[in-house]
């Protein structure tokens, strides 16, 4: 009789062993983001620093018992995610880094979202920050730890037979499961605003919002297809609401139907950039959770050292 134990189907799907190279370059590229998004996207901490009257905290900053955001603060967090992400991507202690950015980042996001506007892009990165410190940076050829799984081991135990460095854990696997799910969620919870607004998804399927969004701020393009095509608008919004609602099969998909399930979110999201100038650009990013980014080749470097 085997005395291996079993593996339940949850934890299969939570706990997945994953390559730790995986979430290197995933950190790499979160990290980097997280710099353009803080000196661009979100930028707009920094002015509310002088519009202390402005301020509404949602539930998160409320809890926390956050003040309005001051101007030394502002400073003092877009120094401590710009080192924190700097430190990231060179391999420094991911641990260490990624906390700094992770509690730094969310700071920044409860401010930047309590001064009238919420980001709701902005979820799936959030999630990210806050994940990738759960995983150690494993050197090349270094011992292995715990709750790791070698290239040719005991998955279940995470024991090396040679003791070499890991290459796959099951901590990599929850925490890039982590962003895929918030990835997920911030399509599938976009459905309730819209049955909210409109009494239901029928209703808002066909409206003439995305006529009405095309008048009011599209391209060139969108004009055009409003005034030669509107048949389309309605149809895109149906396709809209689809790819919203059967977003949680994504999680279940595997080899070149998941590729081809990125590459459509991607090219929806390619599509509102084009027509209305909505780039939805934090979530894009983390659609990288999804790919086997263990294939890309990280200059030495960058290769994470033990936390």
């Amino acid at each position: 009789m085997s005395d291996t134990n079993p593996v339940s189907p949850l934890r299969t799907v939570l706990f997945p062993a994953l390559p730790l190279a995986r979430v290197r370059v995933l950190r790499v590229l979160i990290y980097a983001f997280v710099v353009i998004d803080v000196l661009t996207f979100s930028r707009d901490v920094l002015s509310h620093a002088g519009n202390a009257g402005f301020y509404t905290p949602i539930a998160l900053a409320r809890l926390l018992h956050l003040p309005p955001v001051t101007a030394p603060v502002a400073f003092t967090l877009l120094v401590l995610i710009l080192a924190g992400c700097a430190a990231g991507i060179a391999g420094w202690r991911p641990r260490l880094s990624g906390a700094v950015v992770a509690v730094a980042f969310w700071l920044w996001m409860l401010f930047s979202n309590s001064y009238g506007y919420i980001a709701h892009d902005h979820m799936a990165l959030m999630v990210a920050t806050a994940v990738l410190p759960t995983v150690a940076g494993v050197e090349r050829g270094g011992p292995a730890s715990g709750g790791a799984v070698p290239a040719t081991g005991d998955a279940a135990t995470g024991t090396a037979a040679n003791g070499t460095a890991p290459t796959h854990s099951e901590a990599a696997g929850w925490a890039l499961r982590a962003i895929q799910i918030a990835v997920v969620a911030t399509y599938f919870f976009s459905v309730i605003p819209k049955i909210l607004y409109s009494g239901s998804l029928a209703n808002w399927g066909n409206s003439a919002i995305l006529t009405w969004a095309s008048i009011r701020r599209g391209s060139v393009l969108a004009h055009w297809l409003v005034e030669f095509t509107p048949w389309v608008f309605v149809p895109a919004q149906w396709a809209g609401l689809a790819l919203e609602a059967l977003s949680p099969v994504v999680l279940f998909l595997r080899g070149k139907a998941l590729y081809v399930a990125v590459a459509l979110y991607l090219g929806f999201h390619l599509s509102t950039l084009v027509l209305l100038g909505i780039h939805f650009l934090p979530t894009a990013i983390c659609w990288a959770a999804f790919l086997p980014l263990e294939r890309l080749r990280l200059p030495r470097r960058t290769v994470a050292r033990r936390s």
